[in-house]
């Protein structure tokens, strides 16, 4: 279960002056099974945008010749139409490839970003993105641990930002570029300086708590993603037991349910069922937890690799 991505750069507590923030579009969660359909970023010299990057790409159609399906339309505003008349992948992301350079890459919940990139660079050039990153998610859980969630809806929301025409990846951008800054604002205000902020951060554990399986650990690192989220498992995982991987999310914080509700924010499918989903059709649960997420519910569906990237920061 050891992580594959020798080379990813380093995940960074950091405000730097000259970044580029990044966002992609895809079809699903899994660098293994999903496909990225739009790329976009923004790149800052001294907190100033001076460059723009933002493209649709054409992905590999399914048997039917279909693109995207009708959750992935809903959600983004992206066609199959639209996706028809793209350009192809490769020169696209090689361009885009040469846009990032060797900056800070800046994301919200950026590490499933930086994971696509990272395979698509390996499987394409044979190349890895080394990039080091600033993940706004991680920054806000650091800045706010009285917030229940961290979502870049609740950031946009908590600051007064604009977050309509959001799921469109440049659209994206922009809303991550001003919840850094107003972050960032948030540190200088609480700390008197950036510096005391980062300090702060070197203390990340707390004390773990979990009434479904006792936990077999009493601290907990609460910069984690699977961190006071709430998962609920189904179908047949590859590599473990369903019990095995509950035990996980109870050791990293998080909270086990069996069934999906407005709460959820993780439904982890076992790989062959996630496979077998966008191929044949979807379960029950999945069809629910795409309806809530449509309805602006706070809840992603995984398959069970994602689950253990999950497991790297």
């Amino acid at each position: 279960m050891k992580n594959k991505r020798i080379f990813k750069g380093k995940s960074l507590i950091s405000f730097p002056n000259s970044f580029t923030i990044i966002d992609i579009e895809t079809t699903g969660l899994s660098p293994i099974y999903d496909q990225i359909i739009e790329f976009s970023a923004l790149k800052i010299s001294n907190n100033q945008i001076i460059d723009t990057f933002s493209s649709l790409v054409k992905p590999t159609p399914d048997d039917e010749g279909i693109y995207v399906d009708d959750f992935v339309t809903n959600l983004t505003g992206i066609t199959n139409e639209m996706l028809s008349n793209a350009p192809d992948i490769l020169p696209t992301f090689q361009d885009y490839l040469h846009f990032l350079e060797n900056d800070i890459l800046i994301g919200h919940n950026v590490n499933f970003d930086i994971n696509f990139l990272y395979d698509y660079s390996e499987n394409l050039f044979s190349k890895p993105l080394s990039n080091n990153f600033v993940d706004t998610l991680r920054i806000s859980r650091r800045l706010h641990p009285e917030w229940s969630s961290h979502t870049l809806l609740v950031l946009s929301d908590s600051y007064g930002i604009d977050y309509s025409n959001a799921h469109r990846s440049l659209t994206d951008c922009h809303i991550t570029l001003k919840c850094y800054d107003a972050l960032r604002n948030d540190a200088l205000s609480k700390y008197g300086d950036l510096e005391t902020f980062f300090n702060s951060c070197k203390n990340t554990y707390k004390n773990l708590r979990s009434s479904d399986i006792t936990a077999t650990t009493d601290n907990i690192d609460i910069e984690n993603p699977i961190y006071g989220n709430i998962f609920v498992f189904t179908g047949t995982l590859v590599k473990m037991s369903r019990r095995e991987a509950m035990q996980i999310v109870v050791n990293h914080g998080g909270i086990n349910n069996d069934s999906i509700t407005r709460k959820t924010n993780y439904l982890v499918l076992g790989n062959n069922d996630y496979c077998s989903s966008i191929k044949n059709g979807k379960s029950t649960k999945h069809k629910k937890a795409e309806s809530l997420k449509l309805k602006g519910q706070n809840i992603e569906i995984i398959p069970e690799n994602v689950f253990y990237d999950m497991l790297e920061i």
